[in-house]
């Protein structure tokens, strides 16, 4: 159950992504065929299929990610760095909207998960709230080769921008070292914890 709920999230957020994209300006995501739910047209070998089942089999926490959305800054007018960002927070945004209706589904079924159904329908729904909420935040880290990493990118300026911009290629090897050291549990589930609170 995980595991395609990782898979259906992964795709409506690449999907997002694209769809703002396709909105701002730029069609190249569209034309590519990434403007879809379609898991097909999304899927990153690694990091949607592998990265995630090694999350499930070795008790970490279920994160993954799917083929970036391409996009041409160059149809995207003067303005480009704004407009950017705001496709970049689409993808986070849309696992927001997930949970929300995750939590309205998971209240309206009752609210109590049931602890002989783990496939009940208001399992599920709960599942949806937590993986959305953590795949939100794990995103908007400001790590560069995540969502969170774009956004930062289109605040900086000047040569801070472009120190930044230098790590681009040693964004995997900060993101683990964030997962081995305990940073990213450290950060990222305080803030998880409080907003599942407000959700279930």
């Amino acid at each position: 159950m995980q595991f395609v709920v990782m898979i259906g999230s992964l795709s409506i957020h690449e999907a997002a992504h694209a769809w703002s994209a396709n909105r701002l300006g730029d069609n190249t995501a569209r034309l590519r065929g990434r403007l879809t739910i379609n898991p097909v047209a999304h899927v990153d070998v690694f990091g949607t299929i592998v990265l995630p089942l090694i999350a499930i089999f070795s008790n970490m926490p279920l994160i993954g990610y799917a083929k970036p959305v391409p996009v041409d800054t160059r149809n995207l007018g003067p303005d480009w760095r704004q407009k950017f960002m705001l496709i970049a927070a689409a993808g986070p945004a849309s696992n927001l909207v997930i949970a929300v209706v995750g939590a309205v589904v998971f209240h309206v079924l009752g609210g109590h998960e049931s602890m002989t159904d783990r496939y009940s329908a208001v399992a599920v729904a709960n599942r949806v709230v937590q993986l959305n909420v953590l795949l939100a935040i794990f995103n908007m880290l400001p790590v560069p080769m995540l969502d969170g990493g774009n956004v930062l990118a289109g605040l900086l300026k000047g040569q801070v921008a472009q120190l930044y911009d230098n790590l681009r290629p040693y964004g995997f090897l900060i993101l683990y070292g964030l997962l081995l050291t305990g940073v990213f549990a450290a950060v990222v589930y305080p803030i998880y914890n409080v907003v599942l609170g407000w959700l279930l």
